[in-house]
């Protein structure tokens, strides 16, 4: 078997193992919400429904968590070419497996719920506004001067296919493809870094609106895992003479 053979069987193998792994964990994630009680009707009592609207925390962070964890995905899969370092290639491929997951049991929700998984007409965020606008990143990063960002509520103003805080313009994506070696490395993880904040500052937003308890989990989960991929990207970083970006 030739080298470019192996490699081929090699990208084959590790895309169906992710696909396996997002299909097992969306059937996991509707068990899950079931038992937690999302999807049932009404109540004759006179209740409130427990299927989230459309218009709410649990459907909007779902949707716009699924995109911005698309793209996270998309940048490892991109770096994983671009250096040989295995510290890099092995924090990429955890990323994408997660966040690929992760992704997966976001859209089984919506369709668990049967919302549309995109929303016309609503700014990404937007389920936002309000009660968490201008959350503090605890930590991780000021948001304040992240390009982009709306002067109100959660809103973002979209620029260059960055559709969220956090998010690659259409140019760095671009850059990422044309790097190699140290450099790619480098700009994956500060681009990654960026990313991860503004994940983190919507995961905190779900795990203080949402109300479907596994998602809630999820959420919080997400904060954790990510912050200290944060401290990792932060070492990494050090260690080619590099730092985050202001």
């Amino acid at each position: 078997m030739t080298v470019t053979e192996r490699t081929r069987r090699t990208r084959w193998v590790a895309g169906s193992a992710l696909a396996l792994a997002v299909l097992f964990a969306g059937a996991a994630t509707v068990a899950s919400a079931r038992d937690d009680g999302a999807g049932r009707p009404a109540s004759t009592s006179g209740s409130a429904p427990r299927t989230p609207a459309t218009d709410s925390a649990d459907a909007g962070f779902a949707r716009d968590m699924a995109v911005h964890h698309q793209q996270a995905v998309e940048m490892s899969f991109i770096v994983r070419d671009r250096t040989r370092d295995e510290d890099v290639r092995r924090l990429a491929y955890d990323i994408a497996n997660t966040q690929a997951n992760q992704r997966g049991m976001l859209l089984g929700w919506l369709d668990l719920w049967e919302l549309p998984k995109v929303s016309a007409g609503q700014e990404p965020m937007a389920w936002m506004d309000g009660q968490h606008a201008g959350h503090d990143m605890g930590g991780t990063g000021d948001m304040d001067g992240m390009e982009g960002m709306s002067g109100h509520g959660g809103g973002y103003q979209a620029h260059d296919g960055s559709l969220m805080p956090g998010m690659a313009t259409r140019t760095e994506l671009g850059r990422l493809r044309k790097a190699s070696g140290k450099q790619a490395e480098i700009l994956y993880l500060q681009l990654m870094t960026d990313h991860h904040k503004g994940g983190i500052d919507m995961a905190r937003g779900c795990a203080d609106l949402c109300t479907v308890k596994a998602e809630k989990r999820l959420a919080q989960g997400m904060v954790e895992a990510q912050q200290s991929e944060l401290d990792a990207m932060a070492q990494m970083l050090a260690e080619r003479g590099a730092a985050p970006r202001d």
